[in-house]
């Protein structure tokens, strides 16, 4: 019993072995003849046949000269130049007796703002009809002894006199009439029953009411700001540029910017000034001119701006030709179309480039120094799938 059994045992052992080795001679001479119909490409070639080729579409270009504008992304406040934002106040001070203006009131040039009153006004008015009263006595009492003077009928102390009296009269109404004019009151006009205890201030620009800082009733002081004035035609662009920015900026780049919360409604301007010092938070501020400005853009907004730092041509491809893979940049670009067996196959050589500002579906790329631009044939669409195949290559088990 027990010589049957080590028997059995024997015929099972050897037949294992047998089992193994045809396995082994079959698995040897498929790997074999799988060597013998794919020859080992190079590391930095990866081969498809054409219906791989047409999956993946595939299409193939060449470089191109664009410009492409790196973008600098900064901050920055709507702001008005100092001759379009106005502070009005009374040139004499006063009790406010009527305004209809309120934040955001439209205004046009020369429409009035507010209606003062003061006793001065009718002071000043009647100094200056009493004054020119006597100037004109003055005048003709100057002729005559002028006249008297050259036939020596009066003395010259009581010429000098008539001269001085003159004179001084004279200064006296010029300084008077200036005085009215700036309270808006036409001296030339001026009579001696039309004498009015009240003046009207008036807006030397058309814009909009900034602030209101005054109400019926109140007096205001010369120094005191009745109202702010700001003309929205005319806008800029206050940035706040950081010190390791600073050459990125110069006087006529572009820039393009919205409002918080309103992304899509991009407005553009024009870069004007640059500071020349740094402040104390290592910033420097440049100022644009807005273009066509919006009226949704009121002064005091905060702004998300992007300055185009660069407007140079150079050598480009559209951003789906570049590939990014471990921290390096590569194209793919055609090397050979050959046969093997019975079909056709195309083979693509990986290149390693630099990668620069990308812009307007392009992105810029610094070539191997012995790269052929002329010659080349770059992959610009379907690149990502000959790079997944040349990352899976050699994945095949027998």
């Amino acid at each position: 019993m027990n010589y049957k059994k080590s028997k059995n045992m024997k015929t099972n052992i050897f037949l294992a072995i047998l089992l193994s080795g045809l396995i082994s001679i079959s698995c040897g001479s498929k790997k074999e003849n799988t060597e013998s119909e794919h020859e080992e490409l190079p590391a930095n070639i990866v081969e498809m046949n054409d219906a791989q080729c047409k999956a993946a579409n595939i299409e193939l270009g060449s470089v191109e000269q664009k410009v492409i504008s790196s973008d600098l992304k900064v901050n920055g406040l709507i702001n008005v130049s100092p001759q379009n934002l106005v502070s009005i106040s009374a040139i004499m001070g006063g009790y406010i007796k009527s305004t209809s203006l309120v934040q955001g009131s439209p205004v046009a040039k020369g429409q009035v703002v507010a209606v003062i009153e003061n006793p001065e006004f009718i002071e000043l008015q009647r100094s200056y009809l009493e004054s020119k009263s006597k100037l004109e006595y003055a005048e003709a009492e100057f002729n005559r002894q002028r006249d008297l003077n050259k036939e020596n009928i009066n003395s010259a102390k009581t010429y000098q006199m008539a001269t001085a009296e003159y004179k001084s009269l004279q200064s006296t109404v010029c300084a008077l009439d200036q005085k009215l004019k700036l309270i808006g009151i036409d001296a030339q006009k001026l009579q001696n029953n039309k004498i009015r205890s009240t003046i009207s201030v008036v807006s030397p620009i058309s814009g909009y009411v900034k602030t209101v800082n005054v109400n019926v009733g109140k007096y205001v002081n010369p120094t005191d700001v009745i109202v702010e004035i700001v003309n929205t035609q005319n806008l800029t662009l206050e940035l706040t540029i950081f010190e390791k920015d600073i050459n990125k900026v110069s006087i006529g780049q572009k820039i393009s910017f919205s409002s918080p919360g309103k992304a899509d409604d991009k407005e553009t301007a024009v870069i004007y000034q640059v500071g020349k010092a740094i402040n104390s938070d290592k910033t420097v501020k440049a100022y644009a001119t807005v273009e066509k400005s919006s009226k949704n853009l009121l002064p005091g907004m905060y702004v998300n701006a992007t300055v185009q730092t660069t407007n140079e041509s150079v050598t480009a491809l559209p951003n789906d030709a570049v590939l990014s893979f471990e921290d390096k940049n590569y194209i793919f670009i055609f090397s050979e179309k050959k046969k093997e067996g019975d079909k056709m196959v195309t083979l693509f050589k990986i290149v390693e480039v630099k990668k620069g500002a990308s812009s307007n579906g392009f992105t810029e790329v610094i070539l191997p120094a012995d790269f052929d631009s002329a010659k080349s044939k770059i992959v610009i669409k379907g690149a990502y799938s000959l790079l997944s195949a040349m990352k899976n290559a050699g994945d095949m088990a027998c």
